[in-house]
């Protein structure tokens, strides 16, 4: 527990305790928000503010401190890190208030820095580069036929990683003469797409490698032990998939920036590039909005030849 929220109370505890067990559902952004305001409390400890004394100034201070080191050539946070930050801490703040624990939300009235984004900046793999990736994966142990199951899924139904390691075996499912795809999406909504081919063939040598198709309620992507190539009956957490990516991408002497949402991007630009409609993208990716999937379009990313060769000097 905090100091700063110990030393308000018992009933203050017990509420910010319950803020992040009943009302955030999802894991990551439990995580991510309890890291965020754990680094705000322990800011306000450091100058000795009691939680009743925390004002929108402390909060506006504390902003301005994230964003700080960066503006004189630092380390500090972007603006898209600073706004979230800051949404964690208005959240907890709110949930306070809710509980009759304060009186007012400091930071309701603290403007983040503004943002706007028109092209992500998550790297991007070329057709031939993600194909050399999933052929590079050695498929004679069951982990291998794992990772590249989990690879395609990523890159052939735009998903999450987090969505991704949370499915089932049985969340791989026939509709007919289909197979079917339900991922776990943020806020315990489910999405289910139709398996491309190429990730339904994956999927099935893994499924068949790892002796796991009865086991509906099962983890589908399982932890391994150490480096024996076994799988236990632990889910795979996306911290290791990331580690595996990097891995693999290094071996290859792929882009280092490359990480799981490198995989959605790729087939969201694949996808278009082919052909495909941005509505279509939409919806396959779980957008509310088709300016969120816009910014995984990275079409225009590499200028063509000729247009280089437009420039005479």
């Amino acid at each position: 527990m905090p100091p700063v929220i110990a030393a308000a109370g018992e009933r203050a505890g017990r509420r910010f305790f319950e803020f992040f067990t009943a009302e955030i559902e999802n894991r990551n952004t439990r995580e991510a928000y309890a890291r965020d305001v754990a680094q705000f409390l322990d800011w306000c400890d450091r100058r000795r503010y009691r939680l009743d004394s925390i004002d929108p100034l402390k909060v506006a201070a504390y902003v301005k401190h994230l964003q700080e080191s960066r503006d004189h050539g630092g380390s500090g946070l972007g603006k898209p890190t600073t706004k979230r930050k800051l949404a964690a801490i208005r959240m907890m703040f709110d949930y306070l208030v809710t509980g009759g624990v304060i009186a007012f939300n400091p930071a309701s009235s603290v403007r983040g820095p503004r943002y706007s984004a028109k092209k992500g900046k998550t790297p991007v793999l070329d057709a031939d580069q993600a194909r050399r990736l999933l052929d590079s994966i050695d498929t004679s142990t069951v982990v291998g036929l794992r990772d590249r199951a989990l690879i395609a899924v990523m890159v052939y139904s735009f998903a999450r990683v987090s969505a991704v390691v949370s499915m089932d075996v049985g969340d791989y499912y026939a509709n007919g003469k289909t197979w079917w795809l339900r991922l776990h999406e943020k806020g315990g909504k489910f999405h289910e797409v139709p398996a491309h081919h190429k990730a339904e063939e994956y999927l099935d040598a893994y499924i068949d490698a790892a002796g796991i198709a009865s086991e509906k309620k099962a983890p589908l992507f399982r932890a391994a032990v150490g480096r024996t190539g076994l799988l236990t009956q632990s889910r795979l957490h996306r911290l290791n998939v990331l580690q595996m990516v990097k891995r693999r991408a290094r071996r290859l002497g792929l882009p280092e920036a490359i990480r799981c949402h490198t995989f959605r991007a790729t087939g969201i630009t694949n996808f278009l590039q082919n052909g495909g409609k941005l509505e279509e993208a939409q919806a396959i990716a779980a957008h509310e909005s088709s300016r969120t999937t816009k910014l995984y379009d990275r079409r225009d990313d590499r200028p063509t030849l000729d247009a280089i060769e437009r420039i005479s000097i």
